[in-house]
């Protein structure tokens, strides 16, 4: 087992441990080291095998999965994966399980569970292998109930000043995967209500990223709404892709609107930030700003790069703040970065270029 990825798998259901445990052993470079039914037999198994990730269930007996993690990290921090149900109240409870800080979640079907995880497996197990990379820091909050607060006081920061006008005609373009949900509603969280528009697509699946929306709509300026086919793109407002479905941006006539399809995985995902970038290269150019944020792989490298070409100005987040700094790098790589920042610098230094900018808008009809 040497050199292997140590996995502890934590469910309370003996079929769902079982099955994780063949997907997680069946494959050459990670093993299940153990698997305990709730957190108590779970916080043991920690102690005494130190794993490198573990799979969390959300509800358990005894302690639920969002205490025990924020115990954990607060305490021991280390990669989570967690396993919720796809539903609404699942969402809402998985977003907040990667507000205390887990790396990544995986979908667990309501029915058919066994055949569902199932062909979940090469998903399950690449987001180990991510995790097993990803940045973990510790929880500084230590109330569970303070965490959403905590991660909410960026909403009561003191506002950036006005843009005015000068950012009609400018849209930016966010690309996140891995730990790209806490990345971006920071970033959003700092820009002022009267910001360009936003278009994000982050990697999610369907079923969560409309709770994921009316999460930053909540605490962020400006609005933030999944996006709808053929709505028109407003400054002020951000648009999500939803999970499942491609994103991208047309002209018509002298506004932009946001396109909303079904289709084939680009760089295996759907939504995919390089179908996103593509049309930003194609339709937005000068008038667009790029910004690559924490996540695995190289979806929309190659599409910033051509963003580049077009006159966007564009940003990749530092390799100290992502949590999985594949995404950036590999945009760093094709040179599509003007510049490579801290997460926290990025806003700020987005609304500095706006400003120093103001008149270089070019309208493309």
């Amino acid at each position: 087992m040497s050199g292997k990825i140590r996995v502890v798998v934590v469910d309370d259901s003996a079929l769902v441990r079982g099955l994780l445990a063949q997907i997680i052993d069946r494959q050459s470079d990670m093993c299940c080291v153990g698997a305990a039914s709730d957190p108590l037999v779970a916080r043991e198994m920690i102690r005494n095998l130190d794993p490198d990730v573990i799979t969390l269930d959300i509800e358990m007996p005894r302690m639920d999965g969002i205490d025990f993690l924020a115990r954990l990290m607060r305490l021991r921090p280390m990669p989570v994966v967690m396993v919720s149900t796809l539903t609404e109240r699942g969402a809402d409870v998985t977003l907040k399980a990667l507000e205390l800080g887990a790396v990544d979640f995986v979908a667990k079907p309501k029915i058919g569970v066994a055949d569902g995880l199932r062909q979940l497996g090469d998903d399950i197990t690449d987001k180990i292998r991510t995790a097993a990379q990803a940045r973990v820091h510790r929880l500084a909050a230590a109330p569970v109930a303070g965490a959403a607060d905590a991660a909410g006081s960026a909403a009561k920061a003191p506002p950036p000043a006005s843009l005015g006008q000068l950012s009609t005609e400018k849209i930016i373009f966010i690309g996140a995967s891995t730990g790209g949900t806490e990345a971006t509603r920071e970033l959003l969280a700092d820009l002022p209500a009267d910001s360009p528009a936003v278009m994000i697509t982050q990697h999610m699946p369907p079923g969560f990223t409309k709770s994921y929306a009316a999460r930053l709509d909540g605490l962020c300026r400006i609005r933030v709404a999944e996006a709808r086919d053929g709505e028109r793109v407003l400054p002020g407002h951000a648009y999500i892709a939803p999970g499942g479905l491609h994103l991208s941006v047309e002209r018509s006539g002298a506004n932009y609107v946001a396109r909303v399809r079904d289709g084939e995985a680009v760089n295996r995902h759907k939504p995919s930030v390089e179908v996103l970038f593509d049309s930003a290269a194609r339709v937005v150019g000068r008038n667009a700003l790029g910004v690559m944020l924490t996540g695995m792989g190289a979806d929309g490298a190659k599409a910033m790069r051509a963003m580049r070409e077009a006159g966007s100005w564009n940003v990749a987040q530092d390799e100290a703040s992502c949590v999985v700094f594949g995404m950036p790098r590999e945009a760093i790589a094709h040179g599509a970065a003007h510049e490579v920042l801290p997460l926290a610098r990025i806003a700020p230094r987005l609304i500095e270029w706006l400003r120093t900018h103001a008149g270089a808008t070019t309208s493309r009809v």
